[in-house]
């Protein structure tokens, strides 16, 4: 089993993309320092951050002891929950077959329920101005996703069979869905799937990092503009 001796950089905020990360790295068990990027101070624009992750968004991790003991540093939430799951050998299958449905439900939640869901969010709450045709849009498309997600749970216990990181990539945008004007006793098997994975304790633990940022939000109009997209950055 690979161990990890130094701890990994993650360079992060608590928002449903950090969370894919943090939770990995508690399910893991593995050692990291969490550097803060408050995007709503502009820091993902940082030059020492663009170095890492040049579409200036977070999170994105530097792991001391990449390949060949080299030092790497990966960018894009999806790319790395795939690098850390090759690294240490867990939620992440080698075998070709379940390996293909894991991806498959990971892109699904990078290029549909995570921007989707965010756009709800965004036209729902936070734009300045109320626009119908982009409420009911976004919102009945974040509707669909959800229905997509209750049919594929109906028969299993997680996205991809075992608990993987296609679970850890969506929890943290199912976690937002009164936001998204989205109601879970609509889709039972979707509830019972968050609420399994809300009891895991490195899951509670990943979703607590940076909390108490999160709960400036309120406070911080700059910020939620650009957690919800109001900001073309």
């Amino acid at each position: 089993m690979t161990t990890q001796n130094t701890p990994i950089e993650l360079h992060y905020w608590p928002t449903p993309n950090g969370w894919k990360v943090s939770i990995m790295l508690e399910e893991l068990g593995v050692p990291y320092d969490v550097h803060y990027v408050n995007i709503g101070r502009g820091e993902q624009f940082r030059p020492e951050f663009l170095k890492i992750a040049p579409n200036n968004r977070m999170p994105a991790i530097v792991d001391p002891e990449g390949p060949d003991g080299k030092p790497v540093s990966v960018f894009e939430s999806g790319a790395i929950l795939q690098y850390l799951g090759r690294k240490f050998g867990r939620f992440y299958p080698s075998e070709e077959r379940r390996r293909i449905e894991v991806e498959e439900w990971l892109y699904w939640q990078v290029g549909g329920l995570g921007p989707m869901a965010g756009q709800a969010h965004h036209f729902r709450k936070y734009a300045s101005e109320k626009i119908p045709y982009a409420i009911e849009r976004y919102t009945n498309e974040c509707h669909r996703l959800y229905g997509v997600m209750n049919k594929r749970l109906a028969d299993r216990d997680f996205l991809a069979g075992d608990y993987s990181i296609a679970d850890m990539a969506s929890v943290g945008w199912v976690k937002s869905h009164e936001g998204q004007g989205q109601d879970l006793n609509e889709f039972p098997n979707l509830k019972r799937w968050f609420e399994t994975l809300l009891a895991r304790p490195a899951v509670e633990r990943g979703l607590a990092v940076g909390q108490e940022h999160r709960s400036n939000l309120a406070d911080d109009e700059d910020a939620k503009k650009v957690l919800f997209g109001q900001r073309a950055r």
